[in-house]
């Protein structure tokens, strides 16, 4: 018994050192992974996608300028925002916003501030309100840090297995984005995705966009069905459509604070 209870001390004094604190939220998270080493290893992984043959990234068009434009506004927002708030040395982000063909409706941000988003979405988020919303979301997951926050979640629960390093560094990344340029995407909790959710109507917001557009954004995102009839992969693991839109609809006040058209 007293070997459990020095167990579960030592446990705990390394949850607290290991604690980080999210932006805007102030939520403490457990993060052991090393943010630079993660963030390397999504720049090989997005590069490795970007020229993958089945791969189409759209590179002219009016679509692809909204996507750039928009991530581009987002990005400075925070940027600022991080600056003025004392967090501009916990980041060092090298954004990049691309389109992709596929009818996929998804998009995603990786560690680092690599963004993709799918044509697939675009009729979905139809303004550039709607796309900053979405957009606004998955950059909320990297500044968030909910990546490296999953991964520590993982080598947390093979240490209280007893099988420590059994998936780390770079194997570990690796099977969080997947090999080759083939993404298997890192699911998110849905307390993740809440907190995403949050921050991207914040992030929207000072970056200009109407935070008010995300609730009928999501409405689509919820009436929007894939050929075989399920929910889009981007809202496998988020909260019901219902609780999704109330919180939201909550939280509009809060962002309506940063918001300056």
């Amino acid at each position: 018994m007293k070997r459990i209870k020095t167990f579960s001390t030592v446990i705990a004094i390394a949850f607290t050192a290991a604690c980080s604190t999210v932006p805007l939220t102030g939520r403490r998270q457990f993060n052991v992974a090393n943010s630079q080493e993660i963030q390397q290893q999504a720049v090989a992984s997005y590069k490795e996608f970007l020229k993958d043959p089945k791969t189409k990234v759209v590179s002219s068009g009016t679509d692809a300028q909204r996507v750039k434009a928009v991530g581009t506004r987002i990005a400075s927002a925070i940027e600022k925002y991080l600056r003025e708030n004392g967090y501009a040395n916990q980041y060092s982000f090298s954004w990049e916003f691309n389109l992709v063909q596929s009818t996929d409706i998804n998009a995603w941000c990786m560690p680092g501030g690599k963004v993709a988003v799918y044509t697939g979405i675009m009729p979905v988020a139809k303004t550039d309100d709607g796309l900053a919303t979405v957009m606004g979301h998955e950059i909320a997951h990297a500044i968030a840090r909910h990546t490296e926050e999953r991964y520590s979640q993982t080598m947390g629960a093979q240490a209280l297995g007893g099988v420590v390093g059994a998936a780390a560094g770079s194997e570990a990344i690796n099977q969080l984005y997947g090999l080759g340029g083939q993404l298997a995407l890192l699911k998110y909790g849905r307390s993740q995705e809440s907190e995403a959710d949050r921050l991207g109507l914040i992030f929207m917001a000072m970056a200009g966009y109407n935070p008010n557009a995300a609730v009928s954004f999501w409405q689509r995102m919820a009436s929007s069905k894939q050929g075989n009839g399920a929910p889009p992969e981007f809202l496998s693991t988020h909260p019901s459509d219902a609780t999704r839109i109330a919180d939201i609809q909550k939280r509009l006040p809060e962002a309506l604070k940063y918001y300056k058209k």
